[in-house]
């Protein structure tokens, strides 16, 4: 799945992306740099999950950095990024991407319809 990513995480002032089912369960992560600190995945990101309500894209500046967010067929992509990362360049990356996940999504599901059962 690292590679689906590739695209997004060569973009200048992007430090990490996060994907997550819609029940908040962590499906993939990679950052570029350590983070100061590790977030706390298990509590409270379904919390804020849930919080979103089915939005499919938000945009949450913050004073040092970016939280760009878009709704997909798996669950909600997070994106972190600094302030003055391209954002029309990320929304591009994005509606690229967006057929590889379903795509990666269709086949788990094939996956499990033929498996064998013990």
């Amino acid at each position: 799945m690292k590679e689906l990513f590739r695209d997004i995480l060569s973009i200048d002032d992007v430090t990490g992306v996060m994907l997550f089912s819609f029940k908040g369960e962590l499906i993939f992560k990679e950052f570029l740099s350590p983070l100061s600190e590790e977030p706390e995945t298990r509590e409270w990101w379904p919390l804020f999950i849930d919080s979103l309500q089915g939005i499919r894209e938000a945009d949450i500046v913050y004073a040092n950095s970016r939280l760009y967010i878009r709704k997909t067929d798996l669950g909600y992509l997070l994106i972190l990024m600094g302030l003055f990362a391209p954002v029309a360049m990320m929304r591009l990356n994005c509606d690229i991407l967006l057929p590889s996940l379903e795509k990666v999504g269709i086949t788990k599901g094939l996956v499990r319809f033929f498996k064998k059962k013990k």
